[in-house]
C-alpha cells in the first residue's frame, strides 16, 4: 500500500522508480519545469523604435515652436493657441514614442508588458501635460510682454 494520498495526480511509486533508474538523467525538477516555461526576448526593438519616434517627433515639435516664436519676434504673429494640428500631432507623436521607449525599457528589466506600458503611458501623459501647460504659460507671458527670467529653483512659480 502506498503512503501517498488517494488524490495524488501522479503515481509516486512510478516517479520514484523513474528517479532511481535515471530516466531523467541529471535533470532536477526545476530543470524539467524550465523546459516548459516560455522565455521571450525583451523588446529591444520596441524600445529602439520608441526612442527614434520620440526624438524625431520631439525635434519636429521644437522646430514648430521655434518657428512660432520667430514669427512673433519678426512680425508679431500670435503665438497662442499652441494647439494647432501640426503642433498637437508632433507632440502626441513624442508622447507615443516616449511611452513605447519607457514601456520597452521596463520590459527589459522584467516588468510584465501590460504593467510596463501602463506605467509608461501614465508617466508620459502626466509629464507631457505639465510640459504643455508650462509652455503655454511661458508663451502667454512672452506675448503679453511681462516675460521674466525663469527660475527653475522656485517650483512655486510653476504650479
Amino acid at each position: 500500500m502506498s503512503i501517498a494520498p488517494d488524490f495524488a495526480p501522479i503515481d509516486l511509486d512510478q516517479a520514484d522508480l523513474d528517479f532511481l533508474s535515471g530516466a531523467f538523467g541529471d535533470l532536477s525538477a526545476d530543470d524539467i519545469l524550465l523546459e516548459f516555461a516560455p522565455l521571450q526576448q525583451p523588446p529591444y526593438l520596441v524600445a529602439g523604435l520608441g526612442l527614434a519616434i520620440g526624438v524625431l517627433c520631439g525635434l519636429t515639435f521644437a522646430r514648430l515652436v521655434q518657428n512660432r516664436l520667430d514669427g512673433w519676434k519678426n512680425d508679431r504673429l500670435a503665438m497662442l493657441p499652441l494647439g494647432t494640428a501640426e503642433t498637437s500631432i508632433s507632440f502626441a507623436g513624442t508622447l507615443i514614442g516616449i511611452s513605447l521607449f519607457i514601456g520597452g525599457s521596463l520590459q527589459v528589466f522584467g516588468f510584465a508588458s501590460g504593467a510596463a506600458y501602463l506605467i509608461a503611458f501614465l508617466l508620459s501623459i502626466l509629464t507631457g501635460g505639465a510640459l504643455w501647460v508650462q509652455l503655454e504659460g511661458l508663451m502667454a507671458q512672452v506675448e503679453s510682454g511681462n516675460f521674466k527670467a525663469v527660475d527653475f529653483d522656485n517650483f512655486d512659480e510653476f504650479f
